[in-house]
């Protein structure tokens, strides 16, 4: 079948076509550097002939909370709307488990709003929810860092993350399955508190920055409980341990 992936020169988009292609299927990796761009219109409607599946995986340049409201609004839009016109059979979406719960930050509430436009669309769909990547901890960590450059602040709270390669394996699979007009959940192995991750990747990295939990730390604006972070309990667990992941990856940069 032809699968349009949206965002497919990214993280995960370009993980994500090579799996489909190794699948053998008809694979359009569609991203402004291929002329396809969702947040103007530009090229949707000739990346769009003939597709069955469109997985979209885009994020926003941006985090200001204005301008990621407009990119999911705007390409969620133009995308949703292209695909009817296009007879797409099933609209597959990345998102982020807790949006709901997270919704003081701009960012999440730019995702929800994506997430409801799918589902007031006529399209079949699958929103597959993830927990935070472990590519991101390092940002995580930088977003917390004091004024001093000594410190991170973070919560204690309770994380679940997940490496891109097995969230690409989710998104291949759910591609080719049929649509459940409904969300599923996709999380890494380990549950483990924020301020222990972060810990484990400072030490891992050789970084001497000192973790001060701070049950007051927000979560890119928004505050944390134990249940914000993780999945619920039918969750779809990627194999691979964060410790295993960050040790490969020093291993491939030494």
């Amino acid at each position: 079948m032809k699968i349009v992936v949206i965002g497919g020169s990214g993280l995960i988009g370009s993980k994500l076509v090579a799996k489909l292609r190794e699948g053998g299927h008809e694979v359009l990796a569609a991203s402004p550097k291929s002329g396809v761009n969702a947040v103007t219109g530009e090229g949707l409607v000739k990346a769009l002939e003939g597709a069955q599946v469109v997985v979209d995986v885009a994020n926003s340049p941006s985090f200001e909370d204005q301008a990621v409201l407009e990119f999911f609004e705007r390409s969620g839009h133009n995308l949703l709307e292209a695909e009817v016109c296009a007879g797409v059979q099933h609209h597959v979406a990345l998102s982020v488990v807790g949006t709901e719960k997270l919704l003081d930050s701009g960012y999440f509430r730019a995702k929800m709003a994506q997430e409801t436009l799918i589902k007031k669309s006529k399209l079949p769909y699958t929103i597959v929810r993830a927990t935070q990547f472990f590519e991101f901890v390092g940002g995580i960590a930088q977003s917390g860092t004091g004024s001093d450059g000594k410190t991170v602040h973070v919560s204690p709270a309770y994380i679940q993350p997940i490496g891109s390669d097995d969230v690409a394996a989710a998104m291949a699979d759910h591609a080719v399955a049929a649509p459940i007009n409904g969300t599923v959940e996709i999380a890494g192995p380990e549950r483990l508190r924020l301020a222990d991750l972060i810990r484990q990747y400072l030490s891992a990295t050789k970084d001497t920055r000192t973790v001060v939990e701070d049950a007051a730390a927000r979560y890119f604006g928004a505050p944390l409980s134990d249940d914000t972070l993780v999945p619920e309990r039918n969750a779809r667990l990627g194999p691979v341990p964060f410790g295993e992941w960050i040790a490969a990856s020093q291993a491939r940069t030494a």
